[in-house]
């Protein structure tokens, strides 16, 4: 039986058209399964962000996969294979989460303001304070300062206005130095 080369040896463009054009069956398998792994995990922290849950996380996962290999035709390298499949995934985790209902009302937007870190704080006691943020603001601040989307882009993700997007931000980054001043003083 012939083998593919080891996921990290294949181009991203020798992948997908691997995965698109294969005569075997068994190898379009292999190389779909190749582009599924290397890109799992990145992709799933990604939905977890997101979704809070790890079930939930799961399942956007899946059907972001299933979607992405429904539509790889469409792939056209405008952008890395990698930031196309997080688009898909970020709106699978967003559909989980039924944002529409679930976003604070904010009436004042503020300026951008840094989130001063406690001292000796940890990564693990950042994240954790992320997760209890309110679902539609958490969601916002992940794919604003984590993932780096534009508020349009947010906006667009979402279906809500530029400036939902940055009023909920504000929120959350408001939330989050209320409770690190108040954990970790």
């Amino acid at each position: 039986m012939f083998r593919l080369a080891p996921s990290s040896d294949i181009s991203e463009r020798d992948l997908v058209e691997r995965c698109l054009s294969a005569t075997d069956q068994a190898i379009q398998r292999q190389a779909q399964r190749q582009l599924y792994e290397r890109y799992k995990r990145a992709m799933f922290s990604t939905a977890y962000r997101i979704t809070n849950d790890y079930d939930n996380a799961n399942d956007a996962l899946q059907d972001a996969f299933v979607a992405v290999f429904r539509s790889l035709n469409l792939f056209t390298f405008q952008s890395t294979l990698g930031a196309w499949i997080k688009t898909i995934v970020v709106r699978n985790a967003i559909r989980k989460q039924q944002l529409e209902s679930r976003f604070v009302g904010i009436d004042e937007v503020t300026h951008d303001q840094p989130i001063p870190l406690p001292d000796g704080l940890t990564g693990a006691e950042l994240d954790t304070a992320i997760r209890t943020l309110p679902d539609g603001a958490r969601t916002i601040f992940l794919l604003a300062e984590v993932e780096g989307y534009a508020h349009k882009e947010i906006a667009d993700m979402l279906n809500i206005s530029e400036g939902t997007s940055k009023s909920q931000l504000n929120y959350a980054r408001r939330l989050l130095r209320q409770r690190l001043h108040n954990d970790y003083q």
